[in-house]
């Protein structure tokens, strides 16, 4: 289990009102409403949702007009950018709030690690429901990629089971004109899923759209089709549990921490190494820049 995964998160719902119950870092800090300009914040690069349509922004602009902003969004401080503020959690309220021509939107600020960040970021998008399946998937897949978490860490983190996020992440191997046809709704993510290892995407879901098939039949012509490269490619360099354990093993017996071995598409991967003390951490600098 990644060293980040619950770290000292505590639920947030007492300090953001009606927020559903996503979780962060709390700690002995306080934390206040600000009133922070526009032009101070800026947007999450690793925000899960990437979509938002012009009719519901109109609408929630509408209401801030009316009533003003109801809930804070969730901001952290950041260096080196163009922007005082990134935005965590509440992008929506803040285009919206742009939108209505507000100078400044209630934010609460927190000091918060990029992985963190992330983690509030996916929780608060998937218990809102805000994202469509193609989004779903590749959060599931950044958070792994950036964080080092498997299958099992995204479980726990968002209460959804390991297969659930499997499944979804099979979407990320579909070409890009196929996923826009899933985030414009003309094909199921059931339909999507089956012909993911398939070699023919693009045509296959338009026949899929124009004869309304069956997931069914999709699965049986897949079968009788072409699979993809790509996903023989991944399949031919899978290690198998007894290797990767030998291999953490040794990595493990030489430089003295907990390591875990994490195999990507295509071949590559990461080494994620463990340490619970700072100077168990010098020690582990010192071997590996030998």
């Amino acid at each position: 289990m990644s060293k980040f995964l619950g770290k000292g998160l505590g639920d947030l719902s007492k300090e953001m009102s009606a927020i559903p119950d996503i979780s962060m870092l709390t700690g002995a800090e306080r934390v206040v409403v600000k009133h922070i300009p526009l032009v101070q914040i800026g947007a999450n690069p690793d925000q899960p949702r990437k979509t938002f349509t012009d009719d519901e922004l109109a609408e929630l602009a509408a209401s801030i007009k009316e009533k003003g902003v109801l809930q804070p969004i969730l901001v952290r401080a950041v260096t080196g950018r163009p922007y005082m503020y990134e935005i965590v959690a509440g992008e929506r309220r803040f285009r919206a709030s742009r939108l209505a021509g507000l100078a400044e939107i209630p934010a609460l600020v927190k000091t918060l690690s990029n992985e963190n960040a992330m983690e509030i970021a996916l929780i608060e998008n998937v218990q809102r429901e805000n994202l469509n399946p193609i989004e779903e998937g590749a959060a599931y897949q950044n958070l792994m990629d950036k964080c080092g978490y498997d299958l099992a860490d995204v479980s726990r983190l968002i209460g959804k089971s390991e297969s659930y996020i499997r499944n979804i992440m099979r979407l990320n191997s579909l070409d890009a004109p196929v996923k826009e046809m899933v985030e414009r709704g003309e094909l199921s993510a059931s339909a999507a899923r089956t012909i993911a290892v398939a070699d023919n995407q693009e045509a296959l879901a338009k026949r899929i759209v124009a004869e309304k098939i069956p997931v069914a039949d999709i699965a049986q012509m897949v079968k009788q089709g072409g699979r993809s490269g790509k996903s023989r490619a991944f399949t031919s360099k899978t290690i198998d549990d007894e290797t990767r354990r030998d291999i953490e093993s040794r990595i493990k017996a030489a430089l003295g921490v907990p390591v875990r071995l994490v195999e990507r598409r295509g071949g590559a991967g990461q080494f994620v190494l463990s340490f619970t003390t700072r100077v168990q951490m010098q020690e582990l600098v010192e071997k590996l820049c030998e």
